[in-house]
């Protein structure tokens, strides 16, 4: 019997271009690659990310590429299966082996296990080959082919729909068209007699905690699996807990159950600990292991709560028998060239959401089902993941080889997952039902026929609606499935009462202003966003000639792909802050609007939560960025955090302070401003225990620094556990008996010491005068690797900014300073000797 035998094809391959007899074979540095990395690294190509250059390159995507490998044959034995296993060709792909075609492939997101056995016998060279067709051209012939369906959607070319490729690759409102193709995952053999095909762990927790039930099934390959034994294993840490022996039946299957008594819980990210556990299964014969397979799984309960209430039906997540406000983001891919995402790269953008004090990403239907370190690293940090579906922004077709297309892409990637405990939710698509509503296309919520739907110009309801669900239901049925986001019941997707939201009337749509943001929102709102640019050096990175570095170059707006960005970052900026030219204080300035809009959305939404769960959760659209580019990431390509990066992690402090005056438009009433304001001032808490703390408002003048009034201080306010406790409702200002422009500035304190604090300013701040803040950015205390500083003013400062450096974090930046409240900033990274980071404030 044969042990089993892994051998990685990662070295020694070829490619080159299908129809050029001329071209010589370049060597491919390493695979997994695409076509365009191995390009670049061969100097065929200029880096797209930079200049113009993407036009460059997208000849690339129209051509046929040929990679090839030679290896010898693997050690075997004569009762041994040799396996070749692709996890991911991108996209429409033809093997060879020595000759003879092995496999067609027109599905990125499906991993292939072929067996070779007989292909390998012979003890020599053998020569492995994929041609790669243009994606492009096949998908435009594939929608050519099928006329009568309806090829409607936004963002890329309509083309898209009929490629099961990550559709950000035809281009997106955020990100460049680069038609990629290669091997995108590992390429391995793999020779054994029994192998762990895959283990599923279901887990029952009792409503008390106190005891969990653990069910671990295995599915075994073998000729002769009832041959051997099955050893199942439970550890925590590096303590084993059972160990259970059992037999695998004709079929390859084995099961244990496994009980827990108080188990150690996983729990999001500043809740408790993230918990996790081993589980194992090998395969053993006459006491000798064969193959042997772990996971890490977490215990936990998670409950999506729609109930009907006094403000429609609520969308929560109840975690442990916790209510948890899903403060987050939405994620797209990491680069444009998957293979070029280092797996460290995905533990720094968690490691950045955790310490942000975020809870959940949505990882969004446009691009792919992600590697297994970003989701092991959303387990590692309690960050709670909301997955789409790879479907985005269109009517997707349904013809029946495509429906058994996608049924095995989605059972081969929620098998793939299934085992993290942060995957909390799977959403059939992004915006599918919106251009089902924008389209005119044929739904009716009412009507069950699933034929009906298939015969309909709206047939990926049956997608959505009937073969993702039962593939949930029979792989992971511990996970809610939602049909699409934004959905609610078949209403509207702009139904605020009921399932999720996607709120873009704030920048696109009817682009009201920011601050009405906590006017808008949904029960749940799953995208909403401001534009920004990204940080000067990355502007840098990307602006080659001098004569381009100014904010409306073509080469700027080149590096926005959303559609009307001009007008629409002009309008925020031109309603609110005095405009420049200079590129370093245009770029600060379109950060702070980011920065407020942010503060606006996710502290007023928050403060609903306490209203009866009014609003279940806020998710930025987007974190991050897939090139260097203006875009509505909070974090740009390189992982530097943009201040408004700093304003969510300040609204999503366990215990957070809000203080807001009324909405008044400036616009509308034409300048004037309002003789009388209310204001409210109430303290939000995600803290499950009763706080009892002093809360303070001060009104502080923003030209002279002076308290214009006597300050606000309330002593043994019990903050409410894990909701909004209003400490003062119906606060008036009279204008005219304090017409001073000034600002409201709130504090919280345990004890004696601050945890919290919020400014709020008058409205607009382009008629303000933040000149000569008297700033003082106190001398540094340098411990280890950590500088501390102080920070004072003696007039209201607006988002004092700290300059980003990479290998350097910040504790807090985008900070408002008022006279009397000093605040501390550590930096970790800077080392005794190194220059200080430079800063920026609103006015300077």
């Amino acid at each position: 019997m044969a042990k089993f035998f892994e051998q990685t094809l990662s070295k020694g391959w070829h490619f080159k271009q299908a129809d050029d007899t001329e071209q010589a074979w370049m060597p491919v540095p390493s695979i997994p690659s695409v076509v365009h990395q191995d390009l670049l690294a061969n100097g065929k190509i200029p880096d797209p990310f930079i200049g113009f250059n993407e036009r460059k390159t997208h000849w690339v995507g129209q051509k046929t590429w040929v990679y090839r490998t030679s290896f010898p044959s693997p050690p075997s034995h004569p009762n041994a299966v040799i396996n070749l296993v692709f996890e991911g060709l991108d996209t429409f792909a033809k093997v060879t082996l020595d000759g003879t075609r092995i496999l067609e492939s027109d599905n990125m997101f499906l991993c292939h296990r072929l067996d070779v056995t007989n292909l390998l016998k012979a003890q020599r060279e053998h020569v492995l080959e994929i041609e790669f067709d243009s994606a492009l051209i096949r998908a435009r012939e594939i929608k050519d082919s099928y006329p009568d369906h309806k090829w409607v959607g936004y963002n890329g070319e309509m083309a898209r729909l009929g490629a099961r490729k990550a559709q950000y690759h035809w281009g997106w409102d955020w990100g460049p068209l680069l038609m990629t193709a290669g091997i995108w995952k590992v390429v391995r053999l793999e020779v054994y007699s029994v192998r762990v095909d895959d283990i599923r762990a279901e887990v029952q927790l009792s409503k008390d905690h106190q005891q969990a039930a653990v069910t671990i099934l295995a599915q075994v390959s073998s000729n002769t699996p009832a041959a051997y034994q099955s050893v199942f294993t439970l550890r925590s840490m590096d303590d084993e807990i059972e160990r259970k022996f059992a037999p695998i039946d004709t079929n390859g299957k084995a099961k244990a159950h496994i009980n827990i008594s108080n188990p150690q819980l996983w729990w999001p990210n500043g809740y408790g600990h993230q918990t996790l556990y081993e589980v194992s299964v090998s395969v053993v014969k006459n006491d000798e292991e064969y193959h042997q397979m772990s996971k890490k799984i977490g215990i936990r309960s998670v409950e999506v709560i729609q109930e009907l209430d006094k403000h429609g039906k609520s969308f929560f997540f109840c975690v442990n028998g916790v209510d948890i406000f899903c403060g987050g983001s939405c994620w797209i891919p990491a680069d444009s060239f998957l293979p070029g995402i280092p797996k460290d790269r995905y533990r720094r953008w968690i490691e950045l959401m955790a310490a942000g004090r975020q809870v959940m990403i949505r990882v969004w239907g446009g691009g792919v089902y992600e590697d297994e370190s970003f989701y092991d690293a959303c387990d590692e940090y309690g960050i709670m993941v909301w997955q789409d579906f790879m479907f985005a922004c269109g009517n997707y077709p349904a013809w029946p080889a495509m429906l058994d297309s996608i049924r095995r892409e989605a059972i081969c990637n929620v098998r793939r997952l299934r085992h993290h405990p942060a995957i909390v939710l799977y959403a059939g698509n992004n915006e599918d039902y919106q251009v089902q509503e924008q389209k005119g296309l044929t739904y009716n919520y009412e009507d069950k026929d699933r034929d009906n739907w298939l015969k309909s110009n709206f047939p990926a309801r049956y997608i959505y609606e009937e073969l993702l669900p039962s593939v949930i239901e029979a792989e992971a049925p511990g996970v809610f499935y939602h049909p699409g986001s934004p959905w609610g019941d078949g209403k509207p997707t702009s139904d605020p009462n009921v399932g999720d939201l996607h709120q873009w009337n704030v920048w696109h749509g009817t682009q009201e202003k920011y601050q009405t943001f906590n006017r808008l929102g949904g029960r749940f709102n799953s995208e909403f966003g401001m534009e920004a640019c990204p940080h000067l050096a990355t502007v840098d990175y990307f602006v080659e000639r001098q004569i381009d570095r100014f904010p409306q170059s073509q080469l700027m707006d080149f590096h926005n792909k959303a559609a009307g960005h001009e007008r629409r970052i002009a309008t925020y900026l031109e309603e609110n802050l005095r405009t420049s030219t200079d590129l370093e204080t245009y770029i600060h300035l379109t950060q702070v609007v980011q920065a407020e809009a942010m503060l606006y959305a996710y502290r007023g939404w928050r403060r609903q939560w306490g209203d009866n769960h009014r609003c279940g959760g806020a998710l930025v659209w987007q974190l991050n960025d897939c090139w260097p580019t203006i875009s509505w990431a909070i974090a740009d390509y390189f992982l530097r955090p943009k201040p408004a990066y700093y304003a969510i992690a300040r609204a999503l402090s366990p215990v957070a302070v809000g203080v807001q005056r009324e909405y008044h438009d400036w616009s509308l009433s034409h300048t004037r401003p309002p003789e009388t304001a209310k204001y409210s001032l109430w303290v939000s808490s995600s803290v499950q225990e009763e706080i009892v703390a002093t809360v303070e408002l001060r009104f502080i003048s923003i030209s002279t620094g002076s308290e214009i009034r006597e300050s606000i201080r309330r002593h043994d306010i019990h903050i409410a556990p894990n909701g909004t406790t209003d400490i003062i409702l119906d606060g008036i200002i009279d204008y005219s008996q304090y017409p001073e422009p000034h600002v409201l500035a709130s504090r919280v304190w345990i004890g004696d010491r601050v945890i919290s604090r919020d400014v709020d300013w008058p409205q607009p701040y382009k008629y303000l005068d933040l000149t000569e803040r008297g700033l003082q950015i106190g001398e540094s205390v340098q411990t280890g690797d950590e500088r501390i500083i102080v920070v004072s003013a003696k007039k209201p400062v607006k988002c004092l900014t700290f300059e980003e450096r990479d290998g350097v974090q910040l504790s807090n930046s985008a900070l408002d300073v008022v006279p009397g409240d000093d605040q501390t900033v550590t930096i970790t990274g800077l080392k005794a000797g190194d220059k200080p980071l430079g800063w920026k404030f609103l006015g300077q």
